[in-house]
């Protein structure tokens, strides 16, 4: 009997249809396939597929349910990934995008797999990238890394029209807001007060450049010798100011999960580069200043609220299958994140 009349599907997966879209648009894949769901991402559904000879790609959808209108928007970080296939940033090939909902429910895309270590934590790392020398090449690799996105043309690549080249910022906190509102989270942790102080003291527009939007360790691929192979997570891509991705770097180089009680992050290690450091690193490689950097890092820190927020609710309402064991301790997360921007506004 063929295991896919036995095994349950996946969630967001009808296998046998996914399985003949493969066979017609993914050349290279010898379908039937398994779909192992990859762990650790909030966002969207993310598998990798492993055809009848062994082959592994992987599989990018929205979670289930009913989204926001511009939320997960899997066809358009697909479009955003082929454009930058032959720049200097390094990112998994795209394989095929599949845009009939019939499908599967949804618009999904597939991508080359690309093998390497993720480094979550402080145990990763030091399994996974045991010598000093590694860690600091890998902090220094991902700066380089994202100075060289923020120096592509954006006409060049054919992202020019991407998204509007001005008004990056106050988009952001629309946006966000408008998901923080979706949420019934109230002001927790005095969020209001955060975005008022966001909104007084915001910056002018800097010249529209491309912006990853989630851009830290956890969303990089490496080997043992500290490498970068790929940055993964395209999503939140758009057009906008870069330091909004140099502050989210490295606030999460050194911000501490609440839900974890303030464990060990990766960059305490002997090695790894500092917070200064990775900031004088990027003002080299990229020649632009950096003298607004603690603005952005209370923007990221009040956007990252919301984001996880977000997270929150697509889990309590069943969007993305069985919610983890802690799901209430992400609001103790929220709050932290709320707090953090706060700190870095100087509001406490």
């Amino acid at each position: 009997m063929d295991v896919h009349e036995t095994a349950p599907a996946p969630l967001g997966i009808a296998v046998q249809e996914v399985d003949r879209w493969f066979g017609e648009h993914v050349t290279s894949a010898a379908p039937p396939l398994s779909y192992d769901r990859v762990t650790g991402g909030h966002s969207c559904l993310t598998y990798i597929a492993t055809d009848a000879d062994g082959t592994r790609f992987v599989l990018r959808r929205p979670p289930v349910g009913a989204l926001l209108a511009t939320a997960h928007d899997v066809t358009r970080e697909a479009r955003i990934m082929a454009a930058l296939a032959d720049t200097d940033v390094p990112l998994p090939r795209v394989l095929g995008v599949c845009e009939d909902p019939e499908v599967t429910g949804a618009h999904f895309y597939v991508m080359s797999h690309v093998d390497g270590l993720v480094v979550r934590d402080a145990a990763d790392a030091d399994q996974l990238l045991p010598s000093p020398a590694a860690r600091r090449r890998t902090g220094y690799a991902l700066v380089d890394a994202l100075a060289a996105l923020h120096a592509i043309d954006i006409d060049t690549v054919g992202l020019g029209t991407l998204a509007r080249r001005e008004g990056y910022l106050d988009r952001q906190l629309r946006r966000w807001s408008a998901q923080w509102d979706a949420c019934g989270l109230g002001d927790l942790g005095g969020i209001t007060r955060l975005h008022d102080w966001l909104v007084a003291n915001r910056p002018a527009d800097s010249a529209p450049r491309i912006v990853h939007g989630d851009y830290r360790l956890g969303n990089a691929l490496l080997g043992s010798d500290g490498e970068l192979r790929a940055i993964l997570d395209w999503e939140l891509c758009t057009l906008g100011d870069p330091l909004a991705d140099v502050a989210y770097l490295l606030r999460t180089w050194s911000a501490t999960d609440a839900r974890t009680g303030g464990e060990q992050l990766p960059s305490a290690l002997d090695g790894f580069a500092s917070t200064d450091e990775l900031a004088a690193r990027y003002a080299e490689r990229s020649g632009q200043p950096v003298g607004q950097l603690d603005y952005w890092l209370a923007f990221t820190a009040w956007r990252a609220a919301g984001i996880l927020a977000g997270v929150y609710r697509r889990y309590a309402d069943g969007k993305m299958g069985d919610p983890p064991d802690d799901l209430p301790s992400f609001l103790v997360e929220v709050e932290a994140r709320v707090q953090q921007g706060r700190g870095f506004a100087s509001l406490d």
